[in-house]
């Protein structure tokens, strides 16, 4: 029933804004008009498209992509947009048949992880198989893919300015670089048998191979699925039996689960504190340092590097 709705809202939408992304005006003489899911896949077509395209970000700051529920409204906006711009890999989950009906009729989608990162590179679910961990932007190398795999679907789009997507993906990839060595320079002020990442839910897994991390979650890939009781307590044992110094908390999620987790953890006689606030699945607000993707990168460093440096507490 719900997607013969969607079928039906998409059809009247389409037919009325097929029209509205060219206007009768070539893309030649005009900016691509790219809707994108989250604020860091905002963030990317941003840098990489430039002057040339008019970016709106379906999600803003701190909403959380895996609950997202697209309204009418959003879908309108899709309808009349040249391109829709996608994390993909299930993270935008109540959405996946959106992008397919969008698809079928006629826009223009691109699924940025999964056009972008070859399956060896993709962490698998331990709880669902066949699927993958589709946080990929925590690894910056996987990021990088990412922004010139858009410089390429950009520049297929809109052919007459392709050589301006390409030199704008390359700039923006030495500043992708400039933050990942800047991670890299201050997480080598915690000890490696400090660098034990607890957080909300299960985003961290490519930040945690690619700078040395373990990384734990309270719920998993996805918070459509819930922590139970058991969760919390795991979690718990885990973090008192091994003193883990500090746990985090996600900006996109509620801190409750983190907190229950605190307190189950005091009830095994040992006190960890909240070593501060993560940007996981969406960007800060404007006048967050995390408000880019660059910023987020190297926020979520120095949140970690003031927590644990001081190294596993006795």
């Amino acid at each position: 029933m719900r997607n013969a709705l969607w079928s039906l809202v998409l059809l009247l939408l389409v037919s009325a804004c097929g029209r509205a992304a060219s206007d009768g005006v070539p893309l030649s003489e005009r900016r691509v008009r790219v809707v994108a899911t989250t604020s860091i896949v905002a963030d990317l077509v941003h840098n990489v498209g430039g002057e040339r395209v008019e970016v709106e970000a379906l999600m803003g700051p701190g909403v959380d992509p895996h609950l997202f529920k697209a309204s009418a409204g959003d879908v309108a906006v899709m309808a009349a947009a040249d391109a829709i711009v996608y994390n993909g890999l299930h993270l935008e989950g109540k959405m996946g048949d959106l992008f397919e009906q969008m698809d079928s009729r006629g826009r223009t989608t691109i699924p940025l992880a999964e056009l972008a990162v070859p399956d060896t590179l993709l962490r698998e679910s331990a709880l669902f198989q066949g699927n993958y961990d589709p946080h990929i932007w925590f690894d910056v190398q996987l990021w990088i893919r990412a922004a010139r795999t858009l410089a390429g679907e950009l520049a297929g789009l809109d052919s007459t300015h392709a050589d301006s997507y390409q030199l704008r993906a390359q700039a923006y990839v030495e500043e992708l670089l400039d933050a990942e060595a800047y991670v890299y320079a201050h997480i080598s002020r915690i000890a490696p048998p400090a660098r034990v990442l607890v957080t909300s839910h299960d985003a961290f897994g490519y930040f945690g191979r690619a700078f040395g991390f373990e990384v734990y979650g309270l719920q998993g890939l996805s918070t459509a699925v819930e922590a139970g009781t058991a969760d919390v307590q795991a979690l718990a044992e885990l973090v008192a039996s091994r003193r883990i110094p500090a746990m985090f908390v996600e900006s996109s999620i509620s801190p409750r689960g983190i907190e229950a987790v605190r307190e189950a953890v005091r009830a095994r006689g040992f006190d960890v504190r909240i070593g501060g606030t993560l940007f996981g699945d969406a960007l800060g607000g404007p006048e967050s340092p995390a408000s880019t993707y660059t910023g987020m990168v190297r926020h979520n460093a120095d949140v970690l590097v003031n927590a644990l440096a001081d190294g596993v507490r006795s």
